[in-house]
């Protein structure tokens, strides 16, 4: 698994007061098309916080399933990219984070069924769809909803490398 470190900040271990771990799926089909989270004008792959107990896959098909309403059940999954970043002052919180998010190749033809799906408020105030998009479209979608939200530029570059590693992984399997 390639693993991705940020740390703008220069922070040492010792200077983390947080640390935070989500899970986030890339679900493809067959059709070659993937579906992505929409919701306050930011496009995400589906996907969220590991809750106390809980192991990585857990969080995953919960989070799946939570935002998109597909039960992952025969679907192939692979851990291939992790990130972690080193952020001070977290959102304005005074506290140091630590976040670290695994990326899953998720391989399913189940479609999202947002009548299935389980939304937070946050969610729900943001106007939560999913949507499903072909792979060849998805950096020109991303691209383009960058103007559409400030944090858009960061959460649009964090996609775009971890869809490149995708690529690289998927490219290096059709050879």
């Amino acid at each position: 698994m390639k693993e991705i470190f940020y740390n703008d900040d220069h922070l040492t271990k010792e200077d983390i007061d947080e640390v935070v771990v989500r899970t986030k799926g890339l679900i493809i089909n067959h059709h070659n098309e993937i579906t992505l989270g929409y919701s306050h004008k930011t496009y995400q792959f589906p996907g969220g916080h590991l809750e106390k107990g809980e192991s990585l896959t857990d969080c995953l098909l919960r989070e799946i399933k939570e935002e998109t309403g597909i039960e992952i059940k025969d679907a192939e999954m692979e851990p291939f990219v992790k990130i972690t970043y080193y952020s001070k002052n977290y959102r304005g919180t005074g506290k140091n984070r630590q976040n670290e998010l695994y990326y899953y190749i998720v391989k399913t033809d189940a479609k999202f069924d947002m009548n299935q799906a389980h939304l937070d408020d946050w969610e729900k105030e943001g106007n939560y769809v999913a949507k499903t998009i072909p792979l060849d479209k998805v950096e020109q979608v991303l691209i383009d909803s960058i103007p559409d939200n400030p944090i858009n530029e960061v959460i649009v570059g964090e996609m775009l490398a971890v869809f490149k590693e995708y690529n690289r992984i998927k490219n290096k399997e059709t050879k």
